[in-house]
């Protein structure tokens, strides 16, 4: 059973990596419907009459940028579990490709505020002075995504000690 979870979560982390490059750039190429995702998507009150094309794609690379952290993380998560899957569960480059992924959701949940303060600022350039926004998010998503991180860092350190002993356990049998 955990074999056949862990195929499937290779192959969902895989999918995601086609899927999400290939949604950028189709916002990339239609930035209708990037306005239209975005609107949808931020919570804030901006004029969006207002946004520029040159907004519109200087927000597609700032978002770019930071989905790409996930991507990053998803690559080495799939790495992992595609060992699992096919039983190698004890091994140092497990132990890194869940510490590089436990990482690299770290730094986006932390890059988090960061990425939102600039997206506010970006999209409400346009507006009058005195309107203009600055809007820092950092809530339990973040917090939740923090708290995983660390567990895996933390699991990946334990994955390295059961290597260490399935190392030791062979040279005796």
């Amino acid at each position: 059973m955990t074999r056949r979870l862990s195929l499937l979560i290779s192959w969902s982390c895989a999918a995601l990596l086609i899927m999400v490059p290939t949604a950028a750039l189709f916002f990339l190429v239609d930035l209708d419907s990037f306005g239209r995702f975005v609107r949808n998507s931020i919570g804030l009150k901006i004029q969006w009459n207002t946004v520029s094309d040159p907004q519109w794609y200087a927000l597609w690379a700032l978002l770019a940028l930071y989905v790409s952290i996930g991507l990053a993380g998803l690559y080495f998560l799939r790495r992992a579990f595609a060992n699992f899957a096919v039983g190698e569960l004890f091994n140092l480059e497990n132990s890194r490709d869940l510490r590089r992924f436990s990482m690299l959701l770290l730094v986006q949940a932390l890059v988090t505020p960061l990425h939102f303060g600039l997206s506010s600022v970006l999209l409400s350039l346009n507006h009058p002075a005195g309107e203009r926004m600055l809007s820092v998010m950092f809530g339990s998503n973040e917090l939740r995504a923090i708290g995983v991180g660390l567990v895996l860092w933390v699991m990946s350190n334990l994955l390295v000690e059961g290597s260490k002993l399935q190392t030791e356990n062979r040279q005796f049998v």
